[in-house]
């Protein structure tokens, strides 16, 4: 490295660590867990480990190339057909994560003269994504219909793609989706829907929000990820078999990047297994937490709380240096709770994350907001 790119990146750095806002990696496995995405507890599930033991057996450890070389195998058409049957979908595809499920969809299928109308606080991987595609696009108002409405009345007669999540990751809140796909439906526009926080929480044993609501047919495109309540890795583009096809021919991510090991797969074809045994009881299991959390978390009144139906509860407290203070307090108890900071979230609305899990007690989550008081 030559001296004015290290003076370049060290500057940088630098002025990360004067906004409280530098980042580290740190093992936090010693903590109780209130920060993971695991939220059914099925990354740590003992059963599902037993399930997974029987089935893998003189397995070939990696992929060993690209799925249109020899990264194929029938494993993956085994979930991908598992994967269509539990979201209700015509046909799945299966993508190494989220993050590169949403770059293959939105990179690869708006053309040019296309319209892209995202929501404000849509996941860094769209954004990355709607970097790599040729179309215009435009962010709106969180959860706005009206300037939803606005933007698609103003633009007839052109292709439109909406992209929004069902459960937003920053602040835990639920998408008016019914009311987006009633525009959409009635504009013409081609609705995106990424559900990674909805998988496996919402819908008939965890099959998502679209589900749930009865518009899964009517969503032009639904992401399942597997990274977060599904406990595993990887991720899958519910659609049409036009969809899939289309995507297999020109989506990059897919194209030229290694398969997904048989042996994730195979973890996450037994996750959906157990789900359609034991999801709805787990999805119990899980609001219960949640409940208890939001009956006692109103008895503090030092932070303002975002409510919350969802596993993600969030605690506003301004400001970088603030929010960083109070989770290493936190830590210090034995409680693995984050901040989020600026530039992540916008200045004044850093906050505490708290994820509920199956796997934690009521006595865990009394003691946090006792300590939050």
């Amino acid at each position: 490295m030559n001296k004015v790119l290290e003076k370049r990146l060290l500057a940088l750095l630098n002025r990360r660590k004067a906004q409280k806002a530098f980042r580290t990696l740190q093992d936090s496995s010693h903590l109780i867990d209130f920060c993971s995405n695991d939220y059914l507890s099925l990354a740590r599930s003992s059963a599902l480990q037993g399930i997974i033991k029987t089935q893998t057996t003189n397995q070939q450890l990696g992929a060993t190339g690209s799925r249109l070389l020899s990264g194929h195998y029938t494993l993956l058409d085994t979930l991908e057909e598992k994967l269509a049957q539990f979201h209700q979908a015509e046909a799945a595809l299966v993508f190494n994560s989220g993050y590169n499920a949403n770059l293959g969809i939105i990179s690869t299928i708006p053309r040019r003269s296309d319209l892209i109308f995202y929501d404000e606080l849509i996941h860094a991987s769209v954004h990355d994504g709607m970097r790599l595609s040729p179309a215009t696009s435009q962010a709106f108002p969180h959860n706005n219909l009206a300037e939803l409405e606005a933007l698609l009345i103003n633009n007839p007669q052109k292709t439109i793609f909406v992209i929004v999540e069902s459960i937003y990751s920053m602040d835990g809140d639920v998408a008016p989706l019914l009311s987006i796909q009633q525009l959409c439906q009635k504009y013409e526009a081609n609705l995106i829907v990424d559900e990674a926080h909805s998988t496996g929480i919402y819908g008939k044993d965890g099959a998502g929000l679209c589900v749930e609501l009865g518009i899964e047919k009517a969503v032009f495109a639904r992401i399942h990820t597997f990274g977060k309540a599904i406990g595993t890795h990887g991720a899958a583009i519910l659609g049409s078999q036009i969809l899939k096809d289309y995507l297999i021919n020109y989506a990059r991510p897919l194209i030229y990047t290694t398969a997904l090991s048989p042996h994730t797969t195979q973890c996450t074809l037994a996750a959906y297994q157990l789900l359609e045994k034991k999801g709805a009881l787990y999805i119990e299991e899980l609001r219960e937490r949640i409940a208890y959390f939001q009956q006692y978390i109103h008895n503090q009144s030092k932070y303002e709380y975002i409510k919350s139906n969802s596993p993600i509860q969030c605690l506003i407290v301004p400001g970088n240096e603030a929010v960083t203070q109070l989770s290493t307090l936190l830590q210090k108890e034995g409680y693995d709770v984050r901040p989020i900071r600026t530039p992540t979230v916008p200045v004044g609305k850093e906050r505490i994350r708290i994820c509920l899990h199956r796997h934690n007690s009521l006595e865990e989550i009394e003691k946090l907001i006792q300590l939050l008081k």
